[in-house]
């Protein structure tokens, strides 16, 4: 097998059919795991304490925030656990359809984070290592900074191209 230089690494690194594949597939695996854990909190995945399912309902959700969060006043937690649905509902759709891209990104590697540290603190070292969500976290936070161009495949690019075709005609 050649060796690898790091001319050649550096092409790579640069070409932005890699960045457009790569912000794809960090879009899909960042909305997926959003999407999943939204189907587990309200059973569709099955119910409590099925296989592979961690809430089952929207009821344990609430109680697994107050783990997280045994800070928040009891009247507080389902407000929270409502207002993080709500939060990873905007942010995998706009992942999915490619929308705000950065802004969807940076969205969730803060979500990622908050949930990371809470996990770490609060339910232990390993649960958020174990769950890959520090890992999930730095893949939002590099689709944020991919370079310019790199956002194929979304509304955000079909609405920049339409712009400039318009731009143009003038």
């Amino acid at each position: 097998m050649a060796d690898v230089t790091r001319t050649d690494l550096t092409r790579l690194s640069q070409d932005k059919r890699i960045w457009s594949a790569a912000t794809i597939f960090a879009r899909a695996a960042l909305a997926a795991a959003f999407l999943s854990a939204l189907a587990d909190r309200f059973g569709l995945w099955g119910k409590p304490g099925t296989n592979q399912v961690f809430w089952g309902n929207f009821e344990t959700f609430t109680q697994y925030v107050q783990t997280l969060a045994p800070y928040l006043p009891a009247k507080l937690v389902t407000a929270v656990a409502w207002g993080a649905t709500v939060v990873e509902t905007l942010l995998s759709s706009a992942l999915l359809l490619g929308v705000k891209i950065r802004w969807a990104a940076l969205g969730s590697a803060a979500t990622l984070v908050v949930f990371a540290v809470s996990m770490f603190i609060f339910g232990g070292y390993e649960t958020p290592l174990s769950a890959s969500v520090f890992t999930a976290a730095a893949a939002a936070l590099l689709l944020a900074l991919a370079p310019p161009g790199s956002y194929t495949a979304s509304l955000d690019h079909l609405h920049e191209s339409r712009t400039e075709k318009r731009g143009t005609k003038k």
